[in-house]
């Protein structure tokens, strides 16, 4: 390898520590500082879900950059990264923080840096969709995020207690509501990233008649 392919190389098992939001998304990171709950709500290959993904492997691993005025956490942190289907939560969630899912040799090329993923869970009924991945804190423990869909109903989402809840596409409110009551104990977020195709639907209206940001 050349020193040119070298760099690219380390440079692709770890976007993390070249992401660099533009100002919507700084705007989206900068408000979860007093912000329990936000909404990035925007058009298709507007970067919602780059901004939903970089942000949880900032908490996951620690690793908040220089520019970072938005929420932090002291220590590990456990994570669901949530989206409508298996597959819509492999291809979407699990591709921006992991890497390619059809393709192993290439996780870590994600969000999540290739050297700080501990251990990949596999999925089952989902080909190539992840149940869950171990990060490496840099406090030295471990941070979780466990992949969710909402097609598999309200009753999956009890019982956890969360430090953070990533909604990629809207979900429904008895969900929405429920992922909520996880980060209660913690005082930790809510994020919905997605493209608004259901209209004034319940959960939008939360946050725009509500003033919730």
């Amino acid at each position: 390898l050349t020193a040119l392919e070298t760099w690219k190389r380390r440079l692709e098992r770890n976007r993390l520590s070249a992401y660099e939001p533009y100002p919507k998304q700084r705007e989206f990171h900068d408000a979860g500082a007093e912000h329990r709950e936000r909404l990035f709500m925007a058009g298709n290959q507007l970067g919602k879900t780059w901004a939903g993904g970089f942000e949880v492997a900032i908490h996951a691993t620690g690793k908040y950059p220089a520019w970072w005025a938005g929420r932090r956490f002291d220590g590990p942190t456990k994570w669901w990264a949530s989206g409508v289907t298996g597959e819509s939560t492999r291809d979407n969630p699990q591709r921006i923080l992991v890497g390619p899912p059809q393709r192993e040799a290439e996780w870590g090329t994600g969000s999540v840096p290739g050297d700080a993923i501990v251990t990949a869970q596999r999925a089952r009924g989902v080909p190539d969709a992840l149940d869950s991945v171990v990060v490496k804190h840099v406090t030295g423990g471990e941070s979780v995020i466990v992949f969710k869909s909402y097609e598999k109903g309200r009753e999956k989402w009890q019982g956890e207690t969360l430090h953070g809840i990533w909604f990629d596409e809207e979900p429904p409110l008895d969900i929405y509501t429920e992922g909520m009551t996880r980060t209660n104990a913690t005082g930790g977020i809510v994020m919905i990233t997605f493209t608004p195709l259901l209209g004034m639907s319940e959960v939008v209206r939360r946050f725009l008649n509500e003033g919730t940001t």
